[in-house]
């Protein structure tokens, strides 16, 4: 399809609380129509806890979940959560189509400052989603400052980043978002929660939906929890990279 409906939700969440958090989920989902794509976010069961895999809801409850929800919304639905594998714990986006199907990604960069790196598992590949039409690539919070990891080889037309991301650096996730989008020439949506965590920290949400030009086409009010809707154009875009293509002079590397 050439357009896609994108709504982030940009809500607080409840302490290492799952079923608190899928109970206040549910309410405001029943309330979403007409979407394809709903983004929650990052460990939306939990905050971001560095305990949270140790007590956090099973992979198979949350996936049943998502499942009930995409089905009931005909939209892919999604977020990150923090569980316990074979492994070890990992920080995992879960994305989920209305047919059941389950994409999977594990965040990456872990997020030192906060010691996430000694709790967690980092991931060790990128996912690009392929979605009504869309390919669609997955990331969480600290990717974001990572422009390599998250390089445009032509296989993407929209990165979505889910984030418990502090108000003290939210001139950085502003930024960056832009950024992102400017510089891989394709749509970047950034879903942020709001409210303050058991830690003490704050959190203003400030989530975006911008433009392959770095339009900002919807934006969270800071400290507010939001829903925030737009409607992305896969014919806009793919005019836009052949009346400007500088994706063709890009540097050929691997990472």
């Amino acid at each position: 399809m050439s357009t896609l409906n994108l709504s982030l939700l940009q809500q607080p969440l409840v302490w290492m609380d799952g079923e608190a958090n899928l109970r206040f989920f549910d309410g405001l989902l029943a309330t979403l129509t007409g979407r394809d794509l709903i983004v929650l976010p990052e460990m939306f069961t939990t905050g971001f806890a560095m305990e949270a895999a140790k007590s956090s809801l099973p992979e198979g409850r949350v996936i049943a979940w998502l499942r009930e929800k995409a089905a009931a919304a005909d939209a892919m639905i999604g977020g990150s959560v923090a569980m316990q594998t074979d492994s070890g714990a990992v920080n995992r986006f879960l994305l989920v189509e209305p047919d059941g199907t389950v994409h999977r990604y594990d965040k990456r960069h872990l997020f030192r400052m906060a010691d996430e790196h000694h709790h967690y598992l980092a991931g060790d590949r990128r996912e690009i989603i392929l979605f009504r039409g869309w390919r669609v690539l997955p990331q969480i919070c600290y990717d974001l400052r990572f422009p390599v990891f998250s390089r445009n080889r032509n296989d993407y037309d929209l990165a979505l980043y889910v984030a418990n991301w502090p108000e003290a650096r939210a001139a950085h996730w502003q930024a960056l978002l832009l950024a992102r989008a400017i510089e891989n020439q394709a749509y970047v949506a950034g879903c942020n929660r709001v409210g303050t965590d058991a830690n003490g920290h704050r959190y203003s949400g400030d989530s975006r939906i911008i433009s392959p030009q770095g339009e900002v086409l919807a934006a969270g009010e800071p400290h507010q929890p939001a829903v925030l809707d737009a409607e992305l154009s896969l014919t806009a875009l793919q005019q836009y990279r052949e009346r400007f293509p500088a994706w063709r002079d890009a540097d050929d590397f691997r990472f």
